[in-house]
């Protein structure tokens, strides 16, 4: 094989393989985080090639990160998803220099954005353009579009109406229960199986636990 072909062939695989992949990097060494850190990633779990993962991030098994997603653990602590969860077409995870912990099967939907320290219970929906900062979320929560949940705790549960604004505990305590007559009640289980199966499916990560 001639030196041109071997470069040619060389440079296909590397453009192949960043096709295949979204951008996974370590964070640098800066004065707040002075040891470079590299995501870890579990099985079967797929990044998107239009998304970003950078630094102090474990992700676990079967996790989908969708095109424009940006989880970013580059800025001193550290962030967790846990397995089955899903970071939609958007959505922002982002430690603030504090960390951040998804639980199992999660769902961020589009847009959304969670800003540490937060806290995001298991079988939990955050809704699509909806804002966590500050805040924990207990388990089976449901976060309807646009709401903003900032310096509370939300017990498991319950559900947030859709564009509310809960930034007092006396508020985020008040908010109704999920019962069999809330529509949305199984939303996420559906939403989790769809997102696990398109982590399957898709090409894995090179990066493994």
């Amino acid at each position: 094989m001639s030196h041109y072909l071997k470069l040619s062939l060389c440079l296909n695989v590397t453009l192949l393989g960043f096709l295949l992949t979204g951008y996974v990097g370590p964070s640098v060494k800066t004065t707040f985080m002075p040891e470079v850190e590299a995501p870890v990633i579990g099985k079967h779990t797929r990044i998107h090639p239009l998304g970003i993962v950078i630094g102090s991030v474990t992700l676990g098994d079967r996790v989908f990160v969708a095109p424009a997603a940006s989880v970013r653990g580059d800025e001193g602590r550290h962030i967790h998803i846990g397995n089955d969860s899903n970071v939609q077409d958007g959505v922002v995870v982002d430690e603030k220099a504090y960390s951040v912990y998804i639980s199992d099967r999660v769902s961020l939907a589009h847009q959304s954005q969670v800003h540490g320290p937060a806290r995001v219970g298991n079988d939990t929906f955050v809704g699509m353009q909806a804002l966590v900062f500050l805040a924990e979320l207990g388990n089976r929560v449901v976060v309807e579009p646009g709401a903003k949940i900032i310096g509370v705790k939300i017990a498991s549960g319950r559900y947030v109406p859709a564009l509310s604004v809960v930034t007092t505990q006396d508020v985020a305590d008040s908010l109704p229960l999920i019962t069999d007559r809330y529509p949305y009640r199984n939303l996420n289980e559906g939403v989790v199986r769809v997102n696990v199966q398109l982590a399957e499916a898709l090409q894995p990560q090179a990066i493994r636990r």
